[in-house]
């Protein structure tokens, strides 16, 4: 089995990046989710609410990020030394903002007062410790370090749409991409079938070896498509009715990193 892609998101709930190596660092891969996005109450806000944040490309050079957009000229980000809490699922985590340029920026593509918000120190936010060991860390990801999908998984999920809308009378729908669910890393190959990522405990990819903390429950942003940001009901109505339990959908795992290290595209992947 191989690694098969490797994507990073900087700002949360905007356009990923696929990339062919990248660092493994102990909150998640170097660049991942450092920024996100908060609303006039300091809540997060998400392509869950607005879809429309999809279409902002961050690019990282180094440690300066630039936002790209439909709707108005690149931005380079400056974020400030000052801090203040922001709520994240739930709980608060200090953040600091990134200027009044940034939030006029994302105010406008958005349509209501917003302010980009950066994660100074990405050891500041534990994991769950119920998931976790208490120095886990894990960045402005839902929460956890990675998130992992397979390949065999989705073609399978990809075969029940199909099937569901065959049985309905309806055309069958292309398939979905993988990116729709919005991985860091993407496993293929044999031995892995459908799905058995879930009875995995650990697994080295490459040189770096992770823990599996647990699987991953899906939301509406999945039937959000990110290139035209229009609401469906796949793969939520689907997931439903195969992958259901404990009132939740389940797609892919999220992993914790031992140690940090470097992967790669290609890289072998090894279940421990």
């Amino acid at each position: 089995m191989k690694l098969a892609s490797i994507s990073y998101y900087p700002v949360k709930s905007t356009t990923g990046h696929e990339v062919s190596e990248a660092d493994v660092l102990p909150w998640g891969l170097a660049g991942d989710r450092r920024y996100l996005v908060a609303d006039e109450q300091s809540r997060t806000l998400t392509a869950r609410v607005e879809p429309r944040l999809l279409a902002v490309v961050p690019m990282l050079d180094g440690d300066t990020l630039t936002l790209t957009g439909p709707h108005a000229e690149p931005l380079r980000v400056a974020p400030s030394a000052r801090l203040s809490p922001v709520t994240l699922w739930g709980s608060e985590i200090e953040l600091a903002d990134c200027g009044d340029a940034a939030a006029a920026w994302l105010t406008s593509l958005v349509g209501r007062p917003v302010r980009l918000k950066w994660l100074d120190d990405p050891r500041r936010r534990p994991v769950d410790p119920a998931y976790g060991r208490p120095d886990d860390r894990v960045s402005l990801a839902d929460g956890y370090p990675l998130l992992l999908t397979s390949a065999a998984s989705l073609a399978r999920l990809n075969d029940w749409i199909a099937e569901d809308a065959l049985e309905r009378g309806a055309e069958p729908p292309a398939p979905l991409p993988m990116h729709r669910f919005r991985p860091n890393v993407v496993v293929d190959g044999v031995p892995s079938e459908p799905f058995a990522e879930e009875e995995w405990k650990r697994l080295r990819i490459g040189e770096v070896e992770f823990r599996v903390a647990k699987g991953c429950a899906r939301c509406v942003l999945t039937t959000i498509d990110p290139d035209t940001y229009e609401k469906g009901k796949e793969p939520i109505r689907t997931l439903s009715r195969y992958r259901k339990r404990e009132g939740k959908t389940w797609f892919g795992v999220n992993l914790i990193p031992d140690a940090p290290g470097r992967i790669a595209v290609g890289d072998r992947v090894t279940i421990l």
